[in-house]
């Protein structure tokens, strides 16, 4: 998934939706890629996208980016609580 100015949504990305500025993306699905807080067991059936954990709004997932979707900074492949990511093999 890609946000609208075209830059590859990865895991560990901040973002910003709305008010609220302090989301982190922790699992794309489209990649592989996974935190150890959220697991491709548990989230893997969604088949495509990404999952984006907010204070504000909680977990969300999307298959499409929201409009107003904004990176704020690129993530060190960790999810939130700086857990550390895992990536499918394939």
């Amino acid at each position: 998934m890609k946000y609208s100015d075209g830059q590859e949504v990865r895991l560990g990305d901040r973002v910003k939706l709305g008010q609220d500025d302090r989301g982190v993306v922790v699992c794309s699905i489209d990649a592989g890629e996974y935190s150890d807080e959220h697991p491709e067991a548990q989230w893997g059936y969604l088949k495509k996208g990404v999952m984006i954990k907010f204070p504000t709004y909680g977990l969300i997932h999307y298959e499409e980016p929201e409009p107003d979707l904004q990176l704020i900074a690129r993530g060190s492949k960790q999810g939130s609580g700086g857990e550390s990511a895992s990536k499918r093999s394939e």
